[in-house]
């Protein structure tokens, strides 16, 4: 939404195709799990390349951004909802060295245009090797807690089953708490198989940790490093998102020892 009717300036871009275009690029940053600092960093970095002055409001599902060109006096009032597009740590970088190449003028506006387009139609593959990776590492965790060689690889074969799950259902569109519920509940019951079966001597961890990899981190630091920047409203609605999280997981896990018959571990 424009206050002032925008001229063209020498790049062929105007006030209202910089706002347009700024406001999409915060939307997806927003969405891909960059912090409130790193979004006005950034923004700030490209409506300055562009010769614009810029101000922020960031809200738990929504930015507002004002955009106004001194010397002819315009501005403009831009708001984007949230992209829902998941803690993305590639898309985040990506996002990031588009401002810095807009900053150091390595691209004209119709070319950052389109390779902000390129960059957010890239889709997000759970590749094998990230599986795989991430059992690993889950496994490791399992022996940082004490488990023996046996309940680690009980729980490579959780993480791999629950981390498969996950992308197959993130892709299937299904909301994130049930993934998470879903995810922690198929998880527990492949750990509980150590247990039941008897393998190794260290059961009862590989049931604890076998859902570790589900913790929702991202949240918790980026509502950490929001809160230290004063973005309260936004620390708290990432707080809360990540305690959601942590209730699904939990509940997750408790219907499968339910169901397995285990009231504890």
């Amino acid at each position: 939404m424009s206050s002032t009717i925008s001229t063209p300036v020498a790049d062929g871009y105007t006030l209202a195709d910089a706002g347009d275009f700024i406001a999409d690029y915060t939307a997806w940053l927003w969405g891909c799990g960059a912090t409130c600092t790193r979004i006005e960093k950034n923004a700030g970095r490209i409506a300055r390349a562009l010769g614009y002055d810029i101000c922020i409001t960031i809200m738990p599902k929504h930015i507002s951004l004002t955009l106004s060109d001194p010397s002819a006096g315009c501005r403009a009032i831009y708001q984007r909802a949230m992209v829902n597009c998941g803690i993305n740590f590639d898309l985040n970088a990506r996002l990031s060295a588009l401002s810095w190449k807009i900053a150091d003028k390595k691209l004209s506006f119709s070319q950052a245009r389109q390779l902000l387009e390129e960059i957010i139609a890239t889709p997000y593959p759970t590749t094998q090797l990230t599986v795989l990776l991430t059992s690993l590492a889950n496994a490791s965790f399992c022996r940082l807690f004490g488990g023996d060689a046996d309940a680690m690889l009980v729980v490579f074969a959780a993480t791999f089953a629950g981390f498969e799950l996950k992308g197959m259902l993130l892709k299937a569109g299904l909301d994130v708490r049930l993934v998470f519920m879903m995810c922690a509940f198929v998880s527990t019951i492949v750990a509980v198989g150590a247990q039941l079966f008897g393998w190794g001597a260290t059961p009862d961890i590989a049931i604890a940790t076998s859902v570790l990899y589900l913790i929702p981190g991202v949240p918790y630091i980026n509502s950490a490093s929001d809160l230290i920047d004063r973005h309260y409203l936004c620390a708290m609605s990432r707080f809360m998102d990540a305690c959601v999280l942590t209730a699904c997981l939990s509940i997750g896990m408790c219907a499968g020892l339910s169901l397995m018959e285990l009231s504890s571990i």
